[in-house]
């Protein structure tokens, strides 16, 4: 099993780089985000390919060779104590190929972001390293949310006040039992992007699925996806977060009760993870106990 990697706590005076491995960044989102870094006493460098845009392809934040180099820089700077996503959107997988992940990995630092971020989480996670899943820096109305605000700054600065990872929101019970592993998952749409990639990493333990814009007949394919791929093997428990702009909320529901109510494993769904404003962070790759009867995540730091 692979050893189990945390990132040291922030203190004030610490420096952090933003990266943009995903999409466009507009300035003003991004200097607004950035803001609430640096009222918990952060040190904020933005790196170059943050803003730079790419000359022909607008849903991209830069060419992949300049964003995989600003990843790496960024990461391989003792100077950073962690690295801030800026957004999502897509792009992650494009840039992969010019990713030395074990690299990366070999570096134990904070890595924060989600959606399309997840396709960098899942590696890294898999070589042992802790990640964060939660708000980015530019993510302005996530991070105007005090209790989402709240949780992320007491992940990187006070681990050991969270002892539910779904509180104070809650989730409902949708299978009881009590599970335990490794925190895994994600954005759904990726994690069914990866089935098959070099970068493939089927998840043992705990995994968390959210994802946005996806309708139930899409959010069923995906699911059916990893299921036919036996993705699910060695997972023992299910969170499922928000499923945020879908066509029909309540047939998306159904579509998770049928496709992985089956599988028998302790579930919750409602969690505030994802695309909402109010997105709780969670650390992925840390060993968890899931308490689906409860309807709590319990974290292991030690």
């Amino acid at each position: 099993m692979t050893d189990v990697r945390v990132p040291g706590r922030l203190a004030r005076g610490d420096r952090v780089a933003v990266v943009a491995p995903s999409g466009p960044v507009r300035p003003e989102r991004l200097e607004i985000g950035t803001t609430y870094l640096e009222q918990w006493g952060l040190e904020v460098e933005v790196m170059p390919s943050v803003l730079a845009g790419h000359d022909r392809l607008s849903f991209l934040a830069a060419d992949d060779k300049t964003r995989a180099e600003d990843l790496r820089t960024a990461w391989l700077d003792p100077r950073f104590a962690a690295v801030f996503c800026a957004r999502g959107g897509y792009g992650v997988q494009r840039m992969l190929e010019y990713v030395d992940l074990d690299e990366l990995a070999a570096v134990t630092k904070w890595f924060l972001g989600f959606s399309d971020i997840t396709a960098l989480h899942e590696p890294l996670n898999a070589r042992g390293l802790v990640t964060i899943h939660g708000p980015m820096a530019a993510a302005v109305e996530q991070l105007q949310v005090e209790t989402g605000r709240e949780r992320l700054h007491e992940l990187l600065f006070e681990p050991e006040k969270i002892t539910d990872l779904l509180a104070p929101v809650g989730a409902r019970t949708l299978v009881g039992g009590v599970a335990e592993g490794p925190l895994r998952g994600g954005n759904l749409a990726l994690l069914a992007a990866s089935v098959g990639t070099p970068t493939y990493a089927p998840p043992t333990g705990i995994v968390v699925m959210e994802d946005v814009s996806e309708d139930a007949y899409r959010v069923d394919r995906l699911l059916t996806q990893l299921l036919r791929a036996g993705w699910f093997a060695g997972v023992t428990g299910l969170v499922i977060g928000d499923f945020s702009g879908a066509d029909d909320s309540g047939l998306v529901t159904a579509v998770v009760h049928d496709r992985l109510g089956p599988l028998g494993l302790p579930m919750v769904e409602g969690a505030a993870i994802g695309h909402e404003n109010l997105n709780l962070a969670v650390p992925l790759g840390l060993p968890v106990r899931l308490d689906a009867t409860a309807g709590t995540l319990t974290p292991l730091f030690s």
